[in-house]
């Protein structure tokens, strides 16, 4: 096997960069979970999904990647902030491997029964409208400032550590988000079992850390 070539290093690292940022418990997964679980409107909820990451990463890579790009002494600024906040957000999955307690609780099973009434099949709650689950995946999505700067500001910093192999990074932070959104919403009903223990939540919290981990290293290394 031939040498990594910085194209492929930069796709490996926006790819599993995107995934470690994006696979984790909170509102936006939650909401995919449970549109996914009730098999309502997950069409649109992954689209949204998709194309608004896809937007904020090539707003990163367009603008910070390419300002520090411009600016190589802004390049080492870029590198430690982001194995700084890399690092932490390693630190904070680790942190909730090893206390555990996370779980994604966010639909109800198909047919649920009463306990007090055995036998007894309890009503499914209506199903959202199409336009106020495309509202609700919005303002998730767009009113969470935290994930914005995830999204732009540190895969921006990331991305310009590789040069001109930048575009390539975004095309693996696109790659990445794109196919876990589609998978997690559309295998939601087969992954349910599974994400809804916090045993599951923890193994891939740990899983989390050390990717971070490791990236944040080779930033450091260059």
């Amino acid at each position: 096997m031939g040498p990594v070539t910085p194209e492929l290093a930069a796709f490996l690292s926006g790819l599993g960069l995107c995934l470690g940022l994006i696979v984790s418990i909170g509102a936006q997964n939650a909401i995919v979970l449970r549109q996914g679980l009730r098999r309502e409107h997950v069409g649109i909820v992954v689209l949204v999904c998709v194309v608004s990451d896809a937007i904020l990463q090539t707003l990163g890579v367009a603008g910070v990647a390419t300002l520090v790009t411009a600016h190589p002494w802004l390049e080492t600024i870029a590198r430690w902030a982001g194995a700084a906040f890399i690092v932490g957000f390693a630190f904070v999955s680790a942190r909730r491997a090893w206390r555990g307690g996370g779980s994604l609780e966010a639909a109800e099973p198909e047919t649920p029964t009463d306990a007090a009434t055995p036998g007894t099949v309890l009503v499914r709650p209506r199903a959202a409208t199409r336009t106020a689950t495309l509202l609700t995946i919005l303002a998730v999505t767009w009113l969470n400032p935290h994930a914005i700067v995830e999204t732009t500001v540190v895969l921006g910093s990331v991305a310009a550590t590789h040069g001109d192999a930048r575009w390539f990074f975004l095309a693996g932070g696109i790659v990445g988000s794109t196919l876990w959104f589609v998978v997690f919403g559309y295998g939601a009903r087969y992954l349910a079992p599974l994400l809804r223990t916090a045993r599951a939540w923890r193994i891939l919290d740990a899983g989390i850390a050390v990717i971070m981990l490791v990236i944040a290293v080779s930033l450091v290394l260059g």
